[in-house]
């Protein structure tokens, strides 16, 4: 027997005769009409010269015989087996059989027609079915003889948002267009004050058929399953965790762990610090396939560096490949919470210094996870829709670095009790924040006690936009409300007790105490902060009344501290210092210009280029010490992306490409990348020297499309000075030929 596979149709010669002298049927081609079915499946952009399907919808095949099919007499046995073991017990074996009505929910092949020696048949996966790579075969037997195997060939078997009937079933087209097929967005990035929109290219659907002397390269499909075939789970009992995929709770804490690299030969290692000598940056990342590429081509070895939004971003891929409606969500001022006492602890001195601790509780100025949409049949009603996975290694969930899925709703209403690491994420965007003064090794007092600074301006890409979206509201009540303080005594009883979560500590930070201040403060900037320029700023003070000292004025003594903030809500040394005097009489206001030099912060910032600058004003008359904080984010240089003419299939798309160094100083070891799912293949990178201040680059190029449809084209400029120079271009692009 001969199999030649084309166009994925497979023809097969053989002639055997049965009893009484008929022709014994046989199996001549077959026709797995990918080109159909894949569009019909909402997958033609993952290619269409393979099969790839969605489970609980039907697709269809042609068969050739030697003959024309006998229904009476001719049995046919259809055999789909997925794993290494396939088991039926395990439902990573399914034997079903020609029929004229389909069952049900159930394996079947049915609604078959006859024409001349072809057999045209419909197949039909449950919506619960494992999903996963498959083989296909038949088995033709006439009468009691025995039956004859012909392998009709493979398939991928993916989750359906589009079916009622799937876990993962998302009823809106709109919504399935955003969270599924669309193939770039935003990561939102920097603070709550200034939010910056950083573009990624997700790339689900990418595939290469290009030769590159190696073999061809793997469609992004097929690593993403290997991701799953390289997991702790997999290697320990890979039938059981094969089994085990038709759960997409399951698939979710799976990819959750394979992100990261903590337990095992992961996508991506983690690096927060600022060597990155050995790998890449984590800012220089524009997409995901690169990533996955890299991954995979090196055996899975894990792909240096990543960080929180690079994780999320993976993470998006990989789901929305696998058919899970999923979005990455960025939280501001991100609580992480190990002691899950609901409380973050800050330390100043006396000179305004923010102080590092051994403890590991921190906030973050900004944590990326992801939110994917499904039901949630291991929880009470009313748990379903979107569910938090952090792929980040911040902490281990049964033993692995994975977060989730945690229930928005659970999180939004203080049922930590649920499953899984609900309390944990709960934390993240509700935890109390206490500054304490530290002076001689001791806790002096507290400055301050905030009940609202944690869980800020939480926020993806809004549908069919590229403007961003809150949604805090899915997170929790208003801040300050009574059904938001009622949901965080709540869970503060289920997380610590009713012991702790009425503790003396708790009412001294209730006190009034906190609250009566003789003083107002406030710190403003005088102008826009540019990377490379001196930063001014003005000190606001108001006198006010208070029960220890009503009337008349008072002195006080407010001594600054500037320091680099880290993205993990710590600090550097400080680099600036500063003391004021100041007398006030009652009822009296102030202004006090600052200035801080560019000088002082030069070559000391990290690559957020974030500032902080904390004062503290004591109060001679009685001691008492206030907070004033301002964070400030340096702006980079703008880039500009323009197109000169309409884009199409096939044809030379010229790009023009401009940045001016509007900084004091030149950017040296300049480097552009691009990228864009459809635009580029791959990555195109160019190294562009030094950029001297006050200049201008201007860079053309000319582009191929290679897909029709809405497409992004992602720009990267790093150099030494800012790693982080990007731009974006929404692109559509017309079908070869279009009018």
């Amino acid at each position: 027997m001969s199999v030649i596979y084309l166009e994925a149709t497979v023809q097969v010669k053989q002639f055997i005769y049965g009893l009484e002298g008929m022709a014994t049927l046989q199996l001549e081609s077959v026709n797995l009409q990918s080109s159909r079915n894949n569009k019909g499946h909402h997958t033609q952009e993952m290619g269409i010269n393979r099969l790839i399907v969605r489970r609980g919808q039907p697709f269809h095949l042609r068969l050739s015989f030697s003959r024309p099919f006998q229904s009476k007499t001719d049995h046919i046995t259809f055999v789909a087996e997925t794993g290494p073991k396939p088991s039926e017990l395990l439902g990573t074996r399914a034997t079903f059989f020609l029929t004229r009505v389909r069952p049900g929910n159930v394996w079947s092949a049915s609604d078959f027609t006859t024409d001349s020696n072809s057999l045209q048949v419909s197949l039909f996966t449950p919506a619960n079915a494992v999903i996963g790579h498959y083989t296909l075969k038949i088995e033709i037997s006439q009468g009691q003889d025995h039956s004859v195997p012909y392998l009709l060939g493979t398939f991928i078997l993916l989750f359906n948002p589009w079916s009622a009937e799937d876990d993962v079933y998302l009823p809106s087209e709109i919504l399935l267009q955003e969270y599924v097929m669309r193939d770039y967005g935003f990561v939102y990035k920097g603070h709550e004050r200034f939010i910056t929109s950083w573009p990624w290219n997700y790339g689900q659907p990418s595939w290469t058929a290009t030769n590159t002397g190696k073999g061809f390269e793997e469609d992004i499909i097929d690593i993403c399953f290997e991701i799953l075939n390289k997991s702790l789970y997999y290697l320990k009992n890979p039938a059981t965790d094969c089994s085990q995929r038709n759960d997409v709770v399951y698939v979710c804490r799976v990819v959750s762990a394979m992100i990261n690299s903590n337990d095992d030969n992961g996508v991506l290692q983690g690096n927060w610090g600022e060597d990155y000598s050995k790998g890449v940056s984590p800012l220089e990342w524009n997409g995901s396939v690169a990533i996955l590429r890299q991954w995979s081509a090196r055996g899975g070895q894990p792909v240096k560096y990543g960080q929180c939004w690079v994780f999320a971003s993976v993470m998006c891929t990989v789901m929305r490949c696998l058919g899970v409606p999923t979005r990455v969500v960025s939280n501001f001022r991100s609580a992480h919470n190990v002691d899950r006492n609901l409380t973050i602890d800050t330390y100043y001195d006396r000179n305004a210094e923010m102080l590092s601790t051994q403890k590991r509780d921190k906030i973050w100025n900004f944590h990326v996870w992801n939110e994917c949409w499904m039901i949630r049949k291991d929880l009470p009603p009313g748990y379903n829709g979107w569910q938090v996975l952090d792929p980040t290694p911040q902490q281990t969930s049964s033993g692995l670095f994975c977060c989730g899925p945690a229930s928005v709703k659970a999180i939004r209403e203080g049922d930590v009790h649920l499953a899984y690491d609900t309390p944990f994420v709960y934390a993240e965007v509700n935890a109390d924040e206490v500054i304490w003064l530290l002076g001689d090794g001791q806790a002096q007092g507290i400055l301050a006690h905030n009940t609202s600074s944690i869980g800020k301006e939480i926020s993806t890409k809004m549908v069919g936009s590229d403007q961003r979206q809150s949604i805090t509201s899915s997170y929790k009540y208003p801040e300050g409300s009574a059904e938001e303080r009622a949901v965080f005594m709540k869970a503060s009883r289920k997380m610590l007790g009713p012991q702790r979560a009425s503790s003396p500590f708790l009412d001294l930070l209730e006190s009034r105490d906190l609250r009566n201040q003789p003083l107002q403060l406030q710190l403003h900037l005088a102008r826009m902060p540019k990377w490379g320029q001196d930063l001014q700023l003005l000190l606001h003070i108001r006198r006010v009344p208070d029960s220890t000292h009503p009337w008349g004025p008072i002195r006080l003594v407010v001594r600054f501290c500037a320091q680099a903030l880290l993205h993990g809500g710590g600090t550097q040394k400080p680099l600036w210092r500063h003391t004021v005097w100041l007398n006030l009489d009652f009822g009296k206001e102030t202004q006090w210009p600052l200035l801080l030099p560019y000088s002082n912060y030069r070559n000391k910032l990290t690559d957020e280029k974030l500032i902080r600058v904390s004062g503290i004003a004591e109060v001679k008359e009685t001691g008492r010490s206030m907070l004033v904080l301002k964070d400030v984010s340096l702006e980079p240089p703008h880039l500009s992306i323009e197109v000169s003419e309409r884009a199409e299939v096939g044809k030379a798309l010229r790009v023009h490409i401009t940045l001016t160094n509007n900084l004091m100083v030149a950017l040296s070891s300049c480097r552009m990348v691009l990228e864009g799912s459809g635009l580029v293949n791959g990555q195109i990178a160019k190294d562009l020297g030094t950029l001297v201040a006050g200049h201008t680059l201007q860079i053309q190029l000319d582009l191929y499309p290679t897909k029709a449809g809405p497409r992004q084209l992602q720009v990267l400029i790093s150099s030494n000075e800012v790693k982080e120079i990007k731009g974006y271009k929404d692109i559509f692009v017309t079908a070869a030929g279009a009018p």
